[in-house]
C-alpha cells in the first residue's frame, strides 16, 4: 500500500480537527472497505484518521420512540443488543446477517452508511425505517443520504456521529446474498410505520431506493398476498455473473415477501 500517517485520537474535536487543512486525508471506521483498497493499491489518501477511541461515537440507547445507534458501533454488538432485538428485531436480524464474523467484529454502521456501497445492508435498513444520520454539524434524513454509487451527503471533513432509527409497528428484513462476501444480491427491509408502509431494496441498484408501488399496495393489504402481481421493471438494475436484472427484479418480489412475513411473525 502508499505511505500515510495515522493519527488516533480520543476526542471527536481531535478527529474533526485532523480532517481540516488534509483534503486527501480518510476517516477510518471499521476498515472493511477501505483498508482492502488500500492493500491493493487502488485508493491512496495521505492520512487516515482512526476513530475507534472515541467513546461518544459507540453505544445503543432508547431514546423515546426511536433508537439511537452510535456510528462506531460495530455490526456484532447491534446484532446481540436487547435494545435494538426489542425495538425493531428487523435491525438487529439485518446487522447479524452482514458478512462473516470477523466482518461484523470489525465493520460499523457508520461506515457502512458512509462507504455506501451499492450492495450494502445498512442502507436498506436507513432509508426502509426512515431513519435520520446525525453528523458533528447536522441531522440528514436518510431519504436526502444516499446519492448514487458510492456516493453520500456528506460533506468535506463532516462526520458520522450516530443514526437514529424510529420505531415502527413492524418491519422485517429479508435478502437474497451473495454466497461467498454476503452482500446483497438483493436485499428488501419492509416497515409499517404510522406515517405508512415504506419498502427499501438494496443490492439491485447503483444506490438504495424505495419501492413505491409495493409500499401502496401493502398501505391497503400489509400481506405478502398483496404483492402478487406487482411487476419490478429490471431497466436500470445491476446484471453480473451472480445474478441478470431480470433475477434481480423477480427477486426483490420474492424477497419483500419474506420480509412481510418476517414483519408478521
Amino acid at each position: 500500500m502508499h505511505d500515510f500517517t495515522y493519527h488516533h485520537p480520543n476526542l471527536l474535536s481531535d478527529a474533526a480537527g485532523l480532517l481540516g487543512g488534509k483534503p486527501e486525508a480518510k476517516l477510518l471506521a471499521g476498515g472493511m472497505s477501505l483498508l482492502p483498497s488500500l492493500k491493493l493499491r487502488l485508493a491512496r489518501y495521505s492520512d487516515l484518521v482512526d476513530l475507534k477511541a472515541i467513546a461518544d461515537l459507540q453505544g445503543i440507547k432508547r431514546a423515546g420512540d426511536a433508537v439511537v445507534i452510535g456510528a462506531m458501533t460495530r455490526h456484532a454488538v447491534v446484532a446481540a443488543s436487547d435494545v435494538v432485538k426489542q425495538a425493531i428485531p428487523a435491525l438487529a436480524v439485518l446487522a447479524g446477517g452482514i458478512g462473516d464474523p470477523l466482518v461484523r467484529n470489525r465493520g460499523t454502521i457508520g461506515g457502512s452508511i458512509a462507504n455506501a456501497d451499492p450492495a450494502a445492508d445498512y442502507p436498506a435498513g436507513v432509508l426502509g425505517l426512515g431513519a435520520t444520520i446525525i453528523t458533528d454539524r447536522r441531522e440528514i434524513a436518510g431519504e436526502d443520504f444516499f446519492l448514487g454509487l458510492f456516493e453520500v451527503a456528506l460533506e468535506p471533513g463532516e462526520i458520522i456521529t450516530a443514526v437514529r432509527f424510529p420505531i415502527p409497528l413492524r418491519a422485517g428484513y429479508a435478502k437474497l446474498p451473495h454466497p461467498a462476501s454476503r452482500f446483497a444480491l438483493v436485499g428488501v427491509m419492509v416497515a409499517k410505520t404510522r406515517a405508512g408502509v415504506r419498502v427499501a431494496v438494496t443490492g439491485a441498484a447503483a444506490t438504495v431506493f424505495r419501492l413505491t408501488q409495493a409500499e401502496a399496495a401493502l398501505d391497503a393489504d400489509f400481506s405478502a398476498a398483496a404483492l402478487d402481481g406487482i411487476e419490478v421493471d429490471a431497466g436500470e438494475f445491476s446484471s453480473d455473473i451472480h445474478a441478470s436484472a431480470e433475477y434481480r427484479a423477480h427477486a426483490i418480489t420474492v424477497m419483500a415477501k419474506r420480509a412481510i412475513d418476517a414483519a408478521l411473525r
